[in-house]
């Protein structure tokens, strides 16, 4: 794999090795292409805007009711006219984003395009993915038990004491808001052994989805990077490891193909957030990035990077309004010839997250900012030198990159929230850069700077009620 902002081949190569190499195989389901398809209009929708609960769960309905937000044409899904007329043609349609209004489709005979190109309501197309000749077997590694072993600290928080106390998160939990209630998905490449780690660092794992063609049920099989992010939040073992959001819940969703790198892998991500969106998640955590693909053709250039011109980013910015909170890591290109942020972190209105060594000074390898159009890029920094993480085989150890700086910095969000859960995405999202230490100078390295979370609560405890226990 050869981008994804580097951050899980950073990982991989720095830290561990997550899988055994088996040699390689033909690419399964052999040659064929993806093509993204942009609609006209949704005419034909099977969804109306006086029926949202047929395709909104009554948790995503609440979420938007709270934050007066309406059902609109984006959340509308695809035409089914539209999407039967194009299997009609002989396109096998694999998935989609009602908010972009695109369709994917699978081909063998790459002939039907032009075909399909020919139809109304097909406004354009583009090739987002071709199967490679063949790719590496990777199988996940066995759990560790004797790794499992408890060795308790003299601090409560154990190893997760420092990621949590830059950030000042200590007192929010102590004033009874660690997350609960809260619905935090995950999007990321594989949770390998998330499902068995669970039991032991007490993960409150509530559902998993994949977004990645072809369609796998089971997401615990794959890539540990996931995981590893997961436990930067989840982890919940007194005097071992105590993450920043332990009584939150977990969506764990897949987006991201460890088997090649390319432009489809936005369409993935657009429809892991759609699907977050509706069932009800509050918060996203996206430890993924994009730059450079295998057909360099589709590749990202800086003055793509406005927030709305790349799908993910231009998906990743429709998520406050939908009222969700996004935050994602800026990337680990720092020390690279691309330097910048990847996609989606130049979006609008969200936290995209530097990475710090423990004395709070800026990790090099932290990807830069400005955005194209001059906004303060990345938004915020957290720990991402040395962090505490699980990994896949169940070791507690230390891990590098924004890839863990983000979800430690996203479990505090979900804490603020639920400490002020009459704020709407956009406030939480002003609230958290506001609190930066760096805020009166932001840069394009440390962004605002370090959020003091507690200086937050503080500043609202008066309309604050104390949770319930």
């Amino acid at each position: 794999m050869r981008n994804v902002v580097a951050i899980i081949v950073f990982f991989l190569l720095q830290n561990l090795g997550a899988f055994a190499a088996k040699g390689r195989i033909a690419y399964p389901g052999g040659k064929f292409y993806i093509y993204r398809l942009s609609l006209t209009d949704k005419k034909g929708s099977p969804g109306t805007l006086d029926h949202p609960e047929k395709y909104l769960s009554q948790k995503a309905l609440l979420r938007r009711e709270r934050q007066h937000i309406s059902v609109d044409s984006l959340d509308l899904p695809l035409s089914a006219v539209y999407l039967n007329g194009l299997r009609n043609e002989g396109a096998q349609v694999i998935g989609g984003s009602k908010w972009n209004n695109t369709v994917l489709v699978r081909t063998k005979d790459t002939t039907i395009m032009a075909r399909l190109r020919a139809l109304p309501y097909v406004k354009s197309s583009i090739r987002v993915f071709k199967a490679p000749d063949s790719t590496t077997v990777m199988l996940p590694d066995d759990i560790d038990k004797d790794a499992l072993g408890k060795k308790p600290s003299g601090d409560f928080y154990g190893r997760g004491a420092i990621q949590l106390d830059m950030l000042n998160g200590r007192k929010i939990h102590q004033a009874g808001f660690r997350g609960k209630g809260m619905l935090i998905a995950v999007i990321d490449g594989g949770y390998m052994n998330a499902d068995k780690l669970a039991r032991h660092y007490h993960f409150n794992i509530v559902g998993q989805h994949d977004c990645v063609w072809p369609y796998d049920d089971n997401v615990y099989h794959l890539l540990s990077h996931g995981t590893m992010v997961l436990s930067t939040m989840a982890s919940n073992v007194d005097s071992v490891f105590i993450g920043t959001a332990p009584d939150a819940s977990y969506l764990l969703l897949r987006s991201e193909d460890g088997r090649s790198e390319q432009l489809v892998e936005e369409d993935y991500w657009a429809q892991a957030a759609e699907y977050a969106d509706s069932v009800g998640a509050d918060i996203i955590n996206s430890s993924l990035g994009y730059t450079i693909f295998d057909d360099e053709n589709t590749s990202i250039r800086y003055r793509d990077q406005d927030g709305k011109t790349q799908l993910i980013s231009r998906t990743a910015s429709t998520l406050a309004g939908r009222g969700m909170v996004l935050v994602c890591s800026a990337g680990n290109e720092g020390m690279k010839f691309w330097k910048r942020i990847g996609c989606p972190a130049d979006a609008f209105d969200i936290l995209s997250v530097a990475a710090l060594s423990d004395d709070s000074v800026n990790a090099l390898f932290s990807s830069l900012g400005p955005s194209i159009d001059g906004r303060v890029k990345p938004d915020v920094a957290a720990l991402g030198v040395g962090a505490t993480v699980v990994s896949g085989a169940g070791k507690i150890i230390h891990a590098n990159g924004t890839s863990f700086a983000s979800p430690i910095l996203c479990g505090m969000v979900a804490c603020l929230w639920q400490a002020m859960p009459d704020k709407t995405a956009y406030e939480i999202i002003d609230m958290v850069k506001k609190a930066g230490n760096r805020y009166s100078h932001p840069d394009n390295i440390f962004g605002y700077g370090i959020p003091d979370f507690n200086q937050i609560l503080e500043s609202q405890r008066t309309t604050i009620p104390m949770p319930r226990q």
